[in-house]
């Protein structure tokens, strides 16, 4: 098996391309700079063949996948900067990057007959409610730009390609970017009390742990809409927070124990409002992963042990 994975200097394309030569496939990144951008560990994305490709320009992305002569491609470029989304001079190029980038690829998947498997989001619906949204959920309403771009990039994946795997995700973390928990190790060092929303809730989501799912279900013919976050529960950001630093004590780095850092539950109300509207309900339903033979991820308290141990703070 070869694929195309766009996004490759991101979070999550980063890891796709590491399971992908961990299992003996081959993977061709690509994304916008001249070479591979993304963090020089050491790992086998920096060594495997790389395309720099602008998604935006329907020519060079028909040239590189056409040329790469791949089965599949796994589209995890995307514009992911939630609150500058709403910008006015941003929204142009927005809505390029996810929706006409996305169509773009789409397109040539189409022409191709290959498998395309786009990465999606939560910020499809409204958030409202307790009950997990199901990934066959049509009642659409995003609240913010990027929640609509991503959605329309969804809706331009199910209208052109036949052969597509549209994985929503939340609340995602992964060695090679900004994350969440990057930012409360980073916060904690120069605060000692911290004001983190409790009424927000969801599951984490670990990029190596995904990348695992999703190499095993582009091996497969069973397409359509799926939700993948990892295991063990909805929990608030309020409450991650809490494990991210109990579990930084566990390694030894007392400096975020509960006597140095103070970390107080507030509403999004209180927080404060930020430019983009965030959903409360970020549950995501992920029992089809179970019915069509997949296995589900693990806990998010156990990704998040494995990932503490893997990045420096």
């Amino acid at each position: 098996m070869k694929l195309f994975v766009t996004g490759v200097a991101g979070q999550l394309g980063h890891d796709v391309m590491n399971e992908l030569d961990k299992r003996g496939y081959e993977g061709v990144g690509s994304d916008l700079a001249p070479q591979y951008s993304g963090i020089q560990d050491g790992s086998s994305v920096t060594r495997m063949p790389y395309v720099s490709v602008d998604i935006t320009d329907a020519a060079a992305v028909e040239k590189a996948i056409t040329e790469a002569g791949v089965d599949g491609v796994v589209h995890c470029a995307a514009w992911t900067a939630v609150d500058a989304a709403e910008d006015e001079d941003k929204q142009e190029i927005v809505r390029r990057v996810n929706v006409l980038g996305t169509e773009n690829i789409a397109k040539v998947c189409k022409k191709l007959g290959i498998k395309m498997m786009y990465l999606s989001t939560d910020y499809v619906f409204d958030g409202q409610g307790t009950t997990p949204w199901e990934p066959d959920c049509k009642a659409y309403k995003p609240l913010n730009v990027y929640g609509q771009t991503k959605l329309d990039g969804e809706l331009a994946v199910y209208h052109n390609v036949d052969k597509f795997f549209i994985i929503r995700i939340a609340w995602v973390f992964g060695k090679n970017g900004k994350n969440f928990i990057k930012t409360m190790l980073n916060v904690a060092k120069t605060h000692d009390t911290l004001k983190v929303v409790n009424d927000q809730i969801g599951t984490p989501t670990y990029t190596y742990d995904l990348a695992r799912l999703m190499v095993d279900m582009i091996q497969t013919d069973k397409y359509g809409y799926y939700h993948a976050t990892n295991e063990g529960g909805y929990i608030s950001w309020y409450d991650f927070t809490k494990e991210i630093f109990r579990q930084a004590v566990e390694l030894g780095h007392t400096e975020y124990a509960e006597d140095k850092v103070t970390v107080l539950p507030v509403t999004t109300a209180e927080y404060g409002i930020s430019k983009a509207a965030r959903p409360f309900n970020s549950r995501l339903d992920k029992k089809k992963l179970v019915e069509n033979g997949f296995t589900p991820l693990p806990t998010w308290q156990d990704a998040l042990s494995r990932y503490l141990k893997e990045i420096e703070f």
